[in-house]
Formats: structure tokens, sequence, C-alpha cells
């Protein structure tokens, strides 16, 4: 009997050890369980009739972006509904505390199809928009009437894409308080304008005390009524500017037409400073397939810049007064380059000596007419970008398949078909697009939804690369579909043709064919030509 007790005890002591033994294996694995979830990514929604007492949620929005802004955190993104949104203050974005990373960005982008206008001629100081913070990235905005820059960019690392700046005044963007390494893709700036003189407003400005590593690509400047792009400086030294495929024209000119005494008038000012350094100031700029036409004075212009100056194939087109201009001094450890660029229909070219040229079309034994372009008519010039934010497709400056000045150039390193290169901005045959934009890859890429999990809807991007070089700006067909995990497909985002470019769709719940879907594991799937890629979300409810 005693044997059976004494088993009976040690059984049950098993029994109370087992039980232990699992509550503290249970609370371990929910301790790694909350240490390992990733902080999840929420979608805040802006809109012109929500409410700054809202939640934020698409169904709840707010009402400006600055509440969204001052709730989001790093990784978050905030989708801005279509309408005019009637500003009296600045908007603020970020801070130096309250900046992204390189892999965890503040998004702030319109909402996917449709166009947020923020009018500040209610406001009676300060910038429009200042961007304080990096790593911020803005896409789709429009800001007018500011009453001083339509954009300030005073942060590094930040991206502003297919934005637009006009009628403020002063100039549209403009980047202060050392801000540097930031990418401005497929933005337009012009009609900027700041009375009574108009000696200050220029499209782009990199200037002052800007920082280094600043790059443009695929941006318009026009009719500003001092310069396209200015780069001067105070007090900033031995600063570095990248320009490429970039359009700078008609600067110096009022939003009537008529001409600006006052202002500068220059297509690309490329750097200089006053007073006791006017003489010593170095901007680095370098310029390369970019258009500079019909500027009230000179296109690309020195001012008084003590840097380094490299120009390559770029296009100088009936500017008032020189279409390229480097009569000055610099540094004897700087250079000056130009090289495979076109100057037609002006007064022409004036550099010293040290300025290092070659293949140009002013260099024996090449000369410019007429007939080497398929068009000089300016017709489009301002018209509307192609759906991926990209520059208009136009003949305007294109050369002629029987131009002479087809493979004239020589290699520096842009790309370019036949034995040579050709002059000017664009390379017969070889679509614009597809010159490289450092600022994205040049392959297809689909991206990992945010937020994630998510409910009940999540934002995709996607990125569709050329074919090849030949076919750059070519439509490719694509889909973009999802499946539940035994692989039944529930939606279709994407089935159309689309060209080269950066992409977002939003998946919704609420608006697939099946509005019952279960929480769990779903992917999405981005198909086209041979390339194919899968991902993984899930959904919470």
């Amino acid at each position: 009997m005693s044997n059976i007790v004494n088993d009976k005890v040690i059984d049950k002591e098993k029994s109370i050890l087992i039980m232990k033994t699992a509550r503290i294996l249970l609370k371990v694995c929910l301790i790694a369980l909350v240490v390992c979830t990733p902080l999840i990514s929420k979608t805040y929604y802006v809109a012109t009739n929500g409410s700054d007492t809202n939640s934020g949620a698409k169904e709840f929005p707010f009402a400006s972006l600055t509440k969204a802004a001052s709730t989001s955190i790093a990784g978050d993104t905030i989708l801005i509904r279509g309408g005019v949104y009637q500003i009296s203050s600045t908007i603020s974005l970020g801070s130096s505390s309250k900046s992204g990373t390189a892999t965890n960005y503040y998004h702030v982008f319109a909402y996917p199809g449709e166009k947020p206008v923020f009018d500040f001629s209610k406001q009676t100081s300060s910038d429009g928009i200042k961007v304080n913070g990096s790593y911020w990235y803005l896409k789709g905005i429009e800001s007018m009437y500011s009453t001083h820059n339509g954009i300030a960019v005073n942060g590094s690392y930040n991206i502003i894409e297919n934005c637009v700046m006009h009628d403020n005044k002063n100039s549209g963007m403009q980047f202060g308080n050392g801000a540097s390494y930031n990418k401005i893709i497929n933005c337009d700036s012009y009609y900027n304008y700041d009375p009574p003189s108009g000696g200050n407003a220029d499209g782009f400005a990199p200037k002052l005390d800007v920082g280094t590593g600043n790059y443009f690509y695929g941006c318009r400047a026009w009719q500003n009524s001092d310069d396209g792009w200015d780069g001067y400086l105070r007090p900033a030294d031995n600063v570095t500017t990248v320009i490429e495929n970039c359009w700078s024209f008609m600067n110096g000119y009022l939003k009537d037409g008529n001409q600006i005494a006052t202002g500068n008038g220059n297509g690309f000012k490329m750097g200089g400073g006053d007073s006791s350094n006017k003489d010593s100031l170095r901007h680095n700029v370098t310029i390369k397939n970019s258009l500079c036409f019909d500027n009230r004075v000179k296109g690309y212009d020195q001012n008084n810049d003590r840097g380094t100056m490299v120009i390559l194939n770029c296009t100088g087109f009936r500017n008032g007064s020189y279409n390229f201009s480097i009569p000055g001094k610099f540094r004897a450890t700087n250079t000056a380059t130009v090289k495979n660029c076109i100057s037609y229909l002006s007064p022409g070219v004036n550099f010293i000596s040290a300025v290092s040229q070659s293949t140009n079309s002013w260099n024996s034994p090449l000369s410019v007419s007429n007939e080497d372009f398929i068009s000089i008519d300016t017709t489009g010039v301002r018209g509307a970008r192609k759906p991926d934010g990209s520059l208009p497709d136009l003949k305007f400056l294109h050369l002629a398949p029987t131009s002479k000045l087809i493979d004239a150039g020589v290699d520096v390193g842009l790309p370019f078909n036949g034995k040579s290169p050709d002059l000017g901005a664009y390379e017969y045959g070889l679509e614009t697009s597809i010159i490289e934009d450092k600022s994205l890859p040049a392959q297809f890429v689909l991206e990992q939804n945010y937020p994630n999990p998510f409910n009940p809807e999540t934002t995709i991007s996607y990125k569709i690369a050329p074919l090849s070089p030949t076919v750059g700006g070519t439509s490719v067909h694509v889909t973009l579909k999802v499946y539940d995990l035994l692989g039944r497909e529930v939606a279709t985002l994407v089935d159309e043709f689309e060209q080269p470019g950066n992409y977002i769709v939003i998946f919704s719940v609420e608006t697939c064919r099946s509005k019952s879907l279960h929480s769990g594991i779903y992917f999405y799937r981005l198909q086209s030509g041979s390339y194919s890629d899968s991902k993984k979300m899930v959904l919470l409810k």
C-alpha cells in the first residue's frame, strides 16, 4: 500500500513540475514573441473634409498634414487625398529628433491618382513646406502662393519626387542649414517671383548655406524671376551638386511673358559668392544631358564660381546672352570641363583658356544649323509629364537622322549608341528615360508592402525597368495579383501596359472580389515578361 501511495505522490510531483515548466516555457515564448515582433508601420490619411480630432484612418482622415506628420513615426505612410488645402501657416515636416533612417523613411505621398494642392495665399510669412527632418520621402505634392519658398529643404537624405512649386514669393525650392544628399526627382518649379524687385526667386536654389551631395534628375524650371538653378554660396564652400536630364528655360521673365530687369535671368547659375568672399567660394557642379534655352541672359553660367565645373552632353539654345559662359578664374586645384555640348542661336560661348573643351559644336570643324534637329519648336515643353512622372517626349532639339553631330563626341561615361557619343542632351536612338537615374535601381523591383500586418488596406510599390537600352521608353505588360495560402487569386491590382518608372497601388480588403477575407497570410506577385517576384503580407482583423 505504501508503494502505491508513494507512486501517486511522485506522479503528482511530476505533474506539478511539468505544469511549472510549461508555464515558464510559455512565458519565455511570449517574451520572445514580443521582443522579435517588428514595429507595425501605419498609414494615415489627410483629406479636405477631415478633422484633426479624427483617428487618421481612411474613413476618418485628418484635416491637416501637420497633424498627420506629428502623429506618424519612421516607417509610417501619410496618404493625402486630392483637393485644395487652404493653409495659413508653415507646414513643418520632421526635425533633428524626428527623422527616419536609410531603411525606414517617413512617407508623405499623394493618394494614388489624386492631386493634393497646398495653397498658402492666406499665409503672412515664412516658407510653405519646411522639410526639417532627414529621410523623409515626399511625392506628388503641389505648393503655391507661399510668402517665401514653396518648399524649403533643411534636412538631409530626403527624396522629393513629382512635386510642383509655383507662384511663390521666393524660390520654388530652396536648400539651407547644410541640407545634404537630397534627391529631387521629376519636379517642376515655375512662375516664382519675389516682389517688388524679383531678384531672388529661383526655380531650384541649392545656395547660400546649402550642404553637399544634392542631386537633381528630370526637373524643369521656367519663368522664375531670377534663375532656373542658382548655386550662389554664402557661407558654404566646397560643396557638390549634380544636375542631370533637367530643363531650364525662360527664366528672367514674368508669368505674363514680360522681361524683368532685376532678376539675373540665367538658366543654370553654377555658383559664386559676394563681398569679401566673392572670389573664393567653390561650388563643384556637374550638369549632364540637360537643356537650357530662351533664358533672358545666360544659359550655363559660371557667375563667379571658383569650384570645379563639369558640363557634359548639354544643349544651349537661343539664350539672350551666351549659351555657355565660364569667363572667370577658378582655383588652381579645381578644373572646368565642357564636352559633347551644342550651342545654337545665341552670341555663342565665352570661355577662358583654362577651360578644357573638346568635341563641342563650336569646336572646329563642327557647325550647327536647323537641319541638325528634328524640330526647334518649343511647343509642349511645359506639357504634362508621362504617367511615371518623367519628362514629356518631344521632338524639340532631338538630332535629325542626317545630323553631322551624331557620333561626333567622345566617351564621357554616359550611355550612347553607335561608334561614339552624339553631341547634345539627346543621344540619337536612345530614349531619354533610360539615361541612368542613380537614385533608382535600374531593374524590376517589388517592394515590401506597408503597413504589414495591415487592416483594411496596405500600400504596394514597384519599379518597372526598361527592357533594354535600345527600347527604354517602350511600355511592358505588367500584372500584380494577390493570392491566398492555397494559391487562389483574390485580387488583380494591375493588368495593363506601363512605361518604365515607379508605381504605387493600394490593396484594400473592402474593394477586392471577396470582402470576407480572413486574417492570415497572403501573397502578392508582380509579373512582367520573364521577371516575376512575390512577397508575403499579413492581414490582421
